[in-house]
């Protein structure tokens, strides 16, 4: 855990949180900033700052999310379910211990509705596989 991490904190419990479901590797939470009705973070109790920290072993924290989404989802009768998980600050990360949004989804809640969208160019996608095979 990391001493200056609002996270870890959380799962030490000294920062209070709403939790909706907590084992020996995850805890679930309402974020406290909410897109939508139910809103919440899952997160594993070890710290690491984004996915790129974490080992293929490591990621095992993740078997759980399915069925927290779908049960959070029941739980507030939404229709769908975003999930989120952005790495770095210029991806919207904000604070650096990995977590997933958990975004129940409703029918014309009007979330993310504006994405823009452009073609994707033969060259572009050539050359970046090429880069990528390296």
């Amino acid at each position: 855990m990391s001493d200056d991490c609002v996270f870890c904190k959380i799962v030490k419990g000294e920062i209070p949180s709403f939790t909706l479901y907590e084992d020996e590797e995850i805890q679930v939470f309402l974020d406290l900033y909410p897109t939508s009705k139910g809103h919440s973070l899952y997160i594993p109790k070890e710290h690491f700052a984004s996915i790129y920290d974490i080992s293929e072993e490591k990621m095992i924290f993740l078997k759980k999310l399915p069925k927290i989404a779908e049960k959070l989802k029941n739980a507030v009768n939404a229709t769908g379910m975003n999930i989120l998980q952005s790495n770095g600050k210029d991806a919207g990360q904000v604070i650096n211990h990995i977590h997933f949004h958990l975004i129940p989804r409703y029918p014309k809640d009007g979330l993310m509705d504006v994405v823009p969208k452009s073609e994707l160019e033969e060259d572009e996608a050539r050359k970046l596989i090429e880069i990528f095979k390296k």
